[in-house]
Parts: C-alpha cells; sequence; structure tokens
C-alpha cells in the first residue's frame, strides 16, 4: 500500500466513526496489505484526531488470549490508541447512536507514573513505571463489516489494526491498587450483563500475565518509534470474550477484591 492508500483509509474509517456506519473489509479493498500497512492507516487516524483537537490518554492491547487469537489465526496480539473523548465515568450510561455495534470486554489496566519505552523493556521495568492498576471495562465497536456480504469472507487482523483494533471507549472503576497488592494472574471478573453473567476470567488469560503485556507493547511501539507516556492508560487486555451490549444493556464487571466497575447502553 502507498501513503495515499493509507490516508484514504484512515479518512473512509474516520467518516464512518462519525456517521455510525461500516465500511467494507480494507483486506479486500488491498489483498497485498499487512501489518505494516494495518499499523501506518492507525496512525494517520491518530494523526487526523489529533487536528481535530483530541489528545491521546493511553494506549490498549488486543487478542492477548489463545481463544482470540486461534479465532483470528494469528499469534500475536494487537494495539489500538486511547483518545480523551472515549473516557467514561464509572457507572456512566452511553448515549444511544454512540456506537455501531458496542460490545464490551473486562480488563486490567495499569495507570503509568512514568515514560517506559525501547526493545529491552522488562517486567521490573513495567512495575518500577506503574503508579496503579485498576478494574476496567472496555468498549469495543467496528468501523469495519465483520464479515463481506458479497464473498462471506471475515475481517482479517488487518482490518482490525487499521480499525484502530476496534477501541472505542474505556471505563475505569474507582479502585486503585499498587501493582504488588495482588498477583494480577489471579485477579479475575465476573461479567454481569441485565443481571444475568455472561463471562467469566482470570488475569492469566493475558499472555500468562498481564504485566508480560504491557511489556509486549513496549516493545512494539518501540518499532514504531513510540512509547508510553507518565499518565496513560494501559488496557492490558480482555480475559474473557467479548460480551454484546444492544440497547438497554446493564454492564457490570464484578473483580471481588480487586473492585468493580459498570456501565450502560442507553
Amino acid at each position: 500500500m502507498t501513503p495515499e492508500d493509507h490516508a484514504i483509509a484512515a479518512t473512509d474509517l474516520l467518516n464512518a466513526e462519525r456517521a455510525r456506519t461500516q465500511i467494507g473489509l480494507l483486506s479486500l479493498r488491498h489483498p497485498e496489505m499487512g501489518m505494516d500497512d494495518a499499523y501506518e492507516i492507525q496512525k494517520a487516524i491518530y494523526r487526523q484526531k489529533l487536528t481535530t483537537g483530541r489528545n491521546v490518554i493511553g494506549w490498549k492491547i488486543g487478542l492477548t488470549s489463545k481463544a482470540m487469537q486461534y479465532a483470528l489465526n494469528i499469534d500475536i496480539p494487537d494495539s489500538g490508541i486511547l483518545f480523551d473523548d472515549m473516557l467514561f465515568e464509572d457507572g456512566a450510561t452511553v448515549p444511544k447512536g454512540r456506537f455501531i455495534q458496542p460490545r464490551i470486554e473486562a480488563e486490567i489496566a495499569f495507570v503509568m507514573k512514568s515514560a517506559i519505552g525501547g526493545e529491552n523493556v522488562t517486567r521490573e521495568d513495567i512495575v518500577t513505571a506503574t503508579d496503579y492498576v485498576a478494574p476496567s471495562i472496555e468498549i469495543l465497536d467496528t468501523r469495519v463489516q465483520r464479515v463481506d456480504p458479497d464473498t462471506g469472507k471475515a475481517r482479517t487482523i488487518f482490518d482490525t489494526i487499521s480499525d484502530n483494533a476496534a477501541n472505542a471507549g474505556l471505563v475505569l472503576g474507582k479502585q486503585r491498587h499498587g501493582i504488588d497488592a495482588f498477583d494480577l494472574r489471579w485477579v479475575g471478573a465476573m461479567t454481569f450483563r441485565n443481571g444475568e453473567i455472561e463471562e467469566t476470567g482470570l488475569g492469566a488469560g493475558v499472555l500468562n500475565d498481564p504485566v508480560e503485556s504491557v511489556v509486549w507493547l513496549a516493545k512494539r511501539m518501540a518499532q514504531y518509534g513510540q512509547s508510553i507516556e507518565p499518565g496513560q492508560i494501559i488496557l492490558s487486555g480482555s480475559f474473557i470474550r467479548p460480551v454484546e451490549c444492544p440497547s438497554g444493556s446493564e454492564i457490570q464487571a464484578d473483580f471481588g477484591p480487586f473492585g468493580s466497575v459498570s456501565v450502560n447502553f442507553e
């Protein structure tokens, strides 16, 4: 793909986000596209959003569980960018029509107190750079069709990365913990929709340890000349399958002693 192709794809995705519609698969439009193309499209979205006054508040890591990697036939995670207009208060109600096909995932969020980056980042570096960890919900949406209606072809990892790793929003719980207060591998969540349990999972489902997920992110960002900045929020990856959130959904993620977080969809 050419830089012009990247810019056009980014504009199409941003227009789809504004219009609450979906575009066709970029992987069908550009069969030659690869991982670097997908991240270039994501970067073009980032540049265009900055010109409209948006600010970056963090990063999300996706495809950290084996189940999701097997589903997309890929063996590495992906990442996306969190912008300031994506953050919702704990217990907030998402206005009707804000998203196209919202889904949620339960995750452990890291909030950083110092910058971290480079290809040689270690687990100890992440622990030192973390201010606190908290329960969180990630809101997913897709500006790209999940399946092409004509060919039946499903979206690929390249479509997802281009679409900012399907990120649309995040909700932070009110509880804050030192990174060593819990063994994050054993931090789990029961996720409810309208009072009925939908999914359960443990932090160990995220690359065996959510801290290792943040290590992966820092190393991946170094390949693209990026780094994690102080104050940024890192969504370390979901340990549950996505839960569909049609209008009227009331979502609660109960992390037990770690805390809880909720969000409603009008």
